[in-house]
C-alpha cells in the first residue's frame, strides 16, 4: 500500500507541475474533435514553447537504447521497475503477482488516451504488448535534439521519468515509433492539446530543442485548443 501511495502521489505531482493543468480541464466533446482547454493553461504551454530552442535535427549516429540505461530500471528504488510503476499508475482494477509486494501487474484496464479505447491488459507472452509504455518524447528523438551531450546518468533519468511515460495502446505506440509532433499525433483529437503540452513540459525540463517543423506543429495544435 505504501508503494501504491507513493506512485499515486508521484503521478499527482507530475500532473500538477508538469502538464500545465491541461489534463484536468481538457475533455472530449464526444465527437472526436478537440475540446476547448483552459485558456490560462494553453497560454502557459505557449509561453514554454516560445522559450524552447529551435535547431536542426542532429544525426542519429551512435543512438542505442542502451545509451539510456537498462530498460525499466528501478530508479526511484521503491522495489518495482519503471514499467510496472507506470502500469500501476495508469491502469485501473489491477491485480498483482503474489509475493511481489504489488509490483508485478498481472491484469488491469487501460482507458487509452491516444485512441479513446478501453483495453483489457493481461500479462503474458502473447498479450503484454497490447499495452505498452510510451516515451512521450521518444529516446531517439531526444538523442537527436540534445541528449547526445548528456551524461549517462541524465539519460537514464530521462528514460525512466514518469513525466515522460504513459501506458498506451501497443499498436499505436509502434506506429508512433520515434516520431515528433511534426510527423505523428494521437488519432484521438480531443487528447492532442494535452499531448502537446506534455511534450513541451518534457522538452523544457530537459532543455531539448525543437525543429522548426515540430514547433509549427505544436503551435498549430495549441492555437486550436
Amino acid at each position: 500500500m505504501r508503494v501504491r501511495a507513493f506512485i499515486a502521489g508521484l503521478a499527482t505531482a507530475t500532473m500538477l507541475t508538469g502538464c500545465g493543468g491541461l489534463d484536468a480541464v481538457q475533455q472530449s466533446d464526444g465527437g472526436g474533435k478537440a475540446a476547448k482547454a483552459d485558456p490560462a493553461s494553453v497560454s502557459d504551454a505557449k509561453k514554454k514553447l516560445a522559450k524552447l530552442t529551435v535547431k536542426g535535427r542532429a544525426p542519429r549516429t551512435g543512438f542505442e537504447r542502451e545509451k539510456f540505461g537498462p530498460a525499466w530500471a528501478d530508479v526511484d528504488r521503491n522495489g518495482c521497475d519503471t514499467r510496472n510503476d507506470i502500469l500501476k499508475r495508469d491502469l485501473e482494477d489491477e491485480t498483482f503477482k503474489s509475493g511481489t509486494h504489488d509490483c508485478i501487474v498481472l491484469t488491469g484496464t487501460l482507458h487509452d488516451p491516444y485512441s479513446g479505447k478501453t483495453i483489457k491488459f493481461k500479462r503474458g507472452q502473447d498479450t503484454s504488448t497490447e499495452v505498452q509504455i510510451d516515451h512521450v518524447i521518444p529516446l531517439s528523438d531526444a538523442w537527436q535534439k540534445g541528449a547526445q551531450q548528456w551524461s549517462a546518468t541524465k539519460r537514464k533519468e530521462f528514460a525512466n521519468d514518469p513525466m515522460n511515460l504513459m501506458a498506451v495502446d501497443g499498436p499505436l505506440n509502434g506506429q508512433k515509433s520515434d516520431s515528433d509532433a511534426a510527423t505523428w499525433l494521437p488519432p484521438r483529437k480531443s487528447y492532442r492539446c494535452t499531448y502537446i503540452a506534455k511534450q513541451i513540459d518534457v522538452k523544457a525540463k530537459y532543455e531539448l530543442w525543437l525543429t522548426s517543423a515540430e514547433k509549427d506543429a505544436m503551435k498549430g495544435i495549441l492555437d486550436n485548443c
